[in-house]
């Protein structure tokens, strides 16, 4: 299985290629790594929100840019930002490396407690790329 199509089965994935890990009230954010092989070697994350700021589901929260191409960021859910990863900032790289780790995004609490039986599940994510692949 090459890195681009590697699934967690510990979070949710929206068709946009973030993921969605639940810790306690908070939704941690990233991209996949079927995002990070398309977009290829990351150059800048500008993450648009603070801690305090409210996302909308499916609304733009930042950007990531590449070599190849600039991208908007999707929140997979409405709610608070709690968290932002400021290690981004410095160092974009982070998400080459570790993507499914240290280059989390943003932590959000969700407006609605169920919102993230709305997202993907692992199964549902890689019958996407495979759908999307053909």
């Amino acid at each position: 299985m090459s890195q681009a199509k590697e699934v967690k089965t510990d979070r949710k994935y929206t068709k946009d290629h973030e993921w969605a890990l639940s810790e306690g009230a908070e939704l941690v954010v990233g991209i996949t790594a079927f995002a990070v092989d398309a977009l290829g070697d990351i150059t800048l994350v500008s993450l648009d929100v603070k801690p305090g700021d409210r996302v909308e589901a499916h609304k733009a929260f930042g950007t990531i840019e590449s070599v190849k191409t600039l991208s908007d960021l999707f929140a997979p859910v409405s709610g608070k930002v709690t968290r932002v990863n400021a290690a981004l900032e410095n160092a974009p790289e982070l998400v080459n490396e570790d993507c499914w780790g240290k280059a989390w995004m943003v932590a959000i609490t969700p407006d609605d407690a169920g919102a993230a039986s709305g997202l993907l599940d692992a199964t549902a994510y890689a019958a996407h790329l495979e759908e999307s692949a053909h």
